[in-house]
Protein backbone atom coordinates (compact mmCIF):
# COMPACT_ATOMS: atom_id res chain seq x y z
CA UNK A 1 0.00 0.00 0.00
CA UNK A 2 1.59 3.41 -1.18
CA UNK A 3 2.36 5.31 1.93
CA UNK A 4 0.62 8.86 0.30
CA UNK A 5 -2.91 7.90 -0.11
CA UNK A 6 -2.98 9.73 -3.17
CA UNK A 7 -0.99 7.93 -5.27
CA UNK A 8 -4.13 4.84 -5.65
CA UNK A 9 -5.22 4.10 -8.40
CA UNK A 10 -7.28 1.70 -9.99
CA UNK A 11 -4.92 -0.13 -11.84
CA UNK A 12 -3.64 -3.60 -10.54
CA UNK A 13 -0.64 -3.87 -7.98
CA UNK A 14 1.76 -4.66 -11.01
CA UNK A 15 0.74 -1.97 -13.67
CA UNK A 16 3.95 -0.02 -13.41
CA UNK A 17 6.25 -3.48 -13.70
CA UNK A 18 4.22 -5.21 -16.19
CA UNK A 19 6.71 -6.44 -18.87
CA UNK A 20 6.18 -6.69 -22.78
CA UNK A 21 5.64 -10.68 -23.39
CA UNK A 22 7.77 -12.02 -26.08
CA UNK A 23 5.37 -14.36 -28.48
CA UNK A 24 6.77 -17.11 -30.64
CA UNK A 25 4.35 -18.86 -33.41
CA UNK A 26 5.32 -21.82 -35.12
CA UNK A 27 3.60 -22.87 -38.58
CA UNK A 28 4.08 -26.64 -38.49
CA UNK A 29 5.87 -28.58 -41.24
CA UNK A 30 8.94 -30.98 -41.86
CA UNK A 31 10.53 -29.70 -44.95
CA UNK A 32 9.86 -25.58 -43.58
CA UNK A 33 8.70 -25.03 -40.37
CA UNK A 34 7.75 -21.27 -40.55
CA UNK A 35 8.70 -18.97 -37.08
CA UNK A 36 7.70 -15.98 -36.12
CA UNK A 37 8.87 -13.96 -33.03
CA UNK A 38 6.72 -10.91 -31.78
CA UNK A 39 6.66 -8.83 -28.52
CA UNK A 40 3.32 -7.86 -26.90
CA UNK A 41 3.66 -4.53 -25.13
CA UNK A 42 0.37 -3.51 -23.94
CA UNK A 43 -1.51 -4.75 -26.55
CA UNK A 44 0.71 -3.27 -29.16
CA UNK A 45 2.34 -5.98 -31.27
CA UNK A 46 5.73 -5.55 -33.22
CA UNK A 47 8.06 -7.93 -35.21
CA UNK A 48 11.63 -9.18 -33.70
CA UNK A 49 12.49 -11.67 -36.18
CA UNK A 50 10.96 -14.75 -38.59
CA UNK A 51 12.53 -17.32 -40.94
CA UNK A 52 11.87 -21.31 -41.37
CA UNK A 53 13.48 -24.33 -40.35
CA UNK A 54 14.23 -26.39 -43.46
CA UNK A 55 15.18 -29.83 -43.87
CA UNK A 56 15.87 -31.14 -46.72
CA UNK A 57 13.69 -34.05 -48.11
CA UNK A 58 16.79 -36.35 -49.07
CA UNK A 59 18.13 -36.37 -45.64
CA UNK A 60 17.10 -39.42 -43.05
CA UNK A 61 13.76 -38.33 -41.28
CA UNK A 62 14.66 -38.82 -37.38
CA UNK A 63 17.67 -36.32 -39.15
CA UNK A 64 14.88 -33.94 -40.02
CA UNK A 65 12.98 -33.56 -36.40
CA UNK A 66 16.42 -33.42 -34.76
CA UNK A 67 17.34 -30.41 -36.83
CA UNK A 68 14.13 -28.94 -35.88
CA UNK A 69 14.94 -29.77 -32.09
CA UNK A 70 17.99 -28.19 -32.54
CA UNK A 71 17.08 -25.08 -34.42
CA UNK A 72 14.29 -24.25 -32.31
CA UNK A 73 16.51 -24.29 -29.26
CA UNK A 74 18.17 -22.20 -30.74
CA UNK A 75 15.95 -19.60 -31.32
CA UNK A 76 14.60 -19.79 -27.67
CA UNK A 77 17.66 -19.00 -26.57
CA UNK A 78 17.94 -15.92 -28.84
CA UNK A 79 14.93 -14.59 -28.05
CA UNK A 80 13.62 -15.63 -24.95
CA UNK A 81 10.00 -15.69 -25.34
CA UNK A 82 7.78 -17.03 -22.60
CA UNK A 83 4.43 -17.99 -25.10
CA UNK A 84 4.20 -20.25 -27.67
CA UNK A 85 1.30 -20.40 -30.28
CA UNK A 86 1.09 -23.26 -32.55
CA UNK A 87 -0.92 -23.91 -35.45
CA UNK A 88 -3.12 -27.15 -35.34
CA UNK A 89 -2.91 -29.37 -38.09
CA UNK A 90 -5.88 -29.85 -40.58
CA UNK A 91 -4.98 -32.26 -43.55
CA UNK A 92 -7.57 -33.65 -45.71
CA UNK A 93 -6.05 -35.56 -48.42
CA UNK A 94 -2.55 -37.07 -47.61
CA UNK A 95 -2.27 -39.01 -44.76
CA UNK A 96 1.37 -40.02 -45.08
CA UNK A 97 2.44 -36.12 -45.17
CA UNK A 98 0.51 -35.50 -42.44
CA UNK A 99 1.97 -38.02 -39.98
CA UNK A 100 4.88 -36.65 -40.80
CA UNK A 101 3.93 -33.01 -39.58
CA UNK A 102 2.52 -34.13 -37.19
CA UNK A 103 5.62 -35.98 -35.32
CA UNK A 104 7.37 -32.94 -36.86
CA UNK A 105 4.97 -30.69 -34.65
CA UNK A 106 5.16 -33.50 -32.03
CA UNK A 107 8.85 -32.57 -31.71
CA UNK A 108 8.14 -28.93 -31.52
CA UNK A 109 5.43 -29.32 -28.54
CA UNK A 110 8.37 -31.02 -26.15
CA UNK A 111 11.08 -28.75 -27.40
CA UNK A 112 8.59 -25.74 -25.86
CA UNK A 113 7.56 -27.81 -23.06
CA UNK A 114 11.40 -28.47 -22.15
CA UNK A 115 11.48 -25.15 -22.27
CA UNK A 116 8.46 -23.62 -19.86
CA UNK A 117 6.58 -22.07 -22.65
CA UNK A 118 3.45 -21.72 -22.29
CA UNK A 119 1.80 -23.19 -25.14
CA UNK A 120 -1.29 -21.32 -26.85
CA UNK A 121 -3.26 -23.82 -29.94
CA UNK A 122 -5.11 -22.46 -32.64
CA UNK A 123 -7.02 -23.86 -35.64
CA UNK A 124 -6.40 -22.22 -39.10
CA UNK A 125 -9.72 -20.61 -39.17
CA UNK A 126 -9.35 -19.29 -35.53
CA UNK A 127 -5.84 -17.61 -37.00
CA UNK A 128 -7.92 -15.92 -40.16
CA UNK A 129 -10.67 -15.01 -37.77
CA UNK A 130 -8.77 -12.94 -35.74
CA UNK A 131 -6.58 -11.65 -38.21
CA UNK A 132 -9.44 -10.76 -40.70
CA UNK A 133 -12.66 -11.52 -39.24
CA UNK A 134 -13.29 -14.13 -42.22
CA UNK A 135 -12.70 -17.47 -41.87
CA UNK A 136 -12.36 -18.73 -45.28
CA UNK A 137 -9.60 -15.26 -45.73
CA UNK A 138 -6.35 -15.88 -48.35
CA UNK A 139 -3.24 -16.40 -47.78
CA UNK A 140 -2.72 -12.64 -49.17
CA UNK A 141 -5.23 -11.61 -47.16
CA UNK A 142 -3.67 -13.05 -44.00
CA UNK A 143 -0.03 -11.75 -45.08
CA UNK A 144 -1.20 -8.03 -45.82
CA UNK A 145 -2.73 -8.22 -42.07
CA UNK A 146 0.62 -9.31 -40.91
CA UNK A 147 2.02 -6.29 -42.38
CA UNK A 148 -0.39 -3.62 -41.19
CA UNK A 149 -0.49 -5.11 -37.29
CA UNK A 150 3.29 -5.26 -37.37
CA UNK A 151 3.98 -2.05 -39.49
CA UNK A 152 5.97 -3.96 -42.15
CA UNK A 153 6.81 -2.22 -45.51
CA UNK A 154 6.90 -6.09 -47.18
CA UNK A 155 5.34 -9.07 -46.98
CA UNK A 156 7.39 -11.78 -45.12
CA UNK A 157 8.94 -14.74 -46.88
CA UNK A 158 8.58 -17.55 -46.95
CA UNK A 159 4.93 -17.83 -46.54
CA UNK A 160 5.59 -20.46 -43.42
CA UNK A 161 7.15 -17.45 -41.64
CA UNK A 162 3.87 -15.05 -42.69
CA UNK A 163 1.76 -17.81 -41.08
CA UNK A 164 4.28 -17.83 -38.40
CA UNK A 165 3.84 -14.80 -37.19
CA UNK A 166 -0.25 -14.73 -37.81
CA UNK A 167 -0.19 -17.07 -35.50
CA UNK A 168 1.88 -15.18 -32.99
CA UNK A 169 -0.30 -12.41 -33.31
CA UNK A 170 -3.63 -14.89 -33.00
CA UNK A 171 -1.86 -15.71 -29.33
CA UNK A 172 -1.67 -12.47 -28.53
CA UNK A 173 -4.70 -11.35 -29.26
CA UNK A 174 -6.56 -14.59 -27.35
CA UNK A 175 -4.03 -13.61 -24.51
CA UNK A 176 -5.46 -10.12 -24.10
CA UNK A 177 -9.14 -11.94 -24.17
CA UNK A 178 -8.22 -14.17 -21.89
CA UNK A 179 -7.01 -11.36 -19.26
CA UNK A 180 -10.10 -9.82 -19.74
CA UNK A 181 -12.17 -12.86 -18.66
CA UNK A 182 -9.96 -13.55 -15.53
Amino acid sequence: MPKNPELITNQPSNYQTIKPTIILGLDPGLADMGWGIIENDKGKCSMLGYGSIQTPAKQEFIYRLLAIKQELTKLIKTYHPTIAGVEELFFAKNTKTALLVAQARGVALSVLADNDLKIFEATPLEIKMSLTGYGRASKDQIGKMVMTILKLKTMPKPDDAADALAVAITTAHSIKMLDKIK
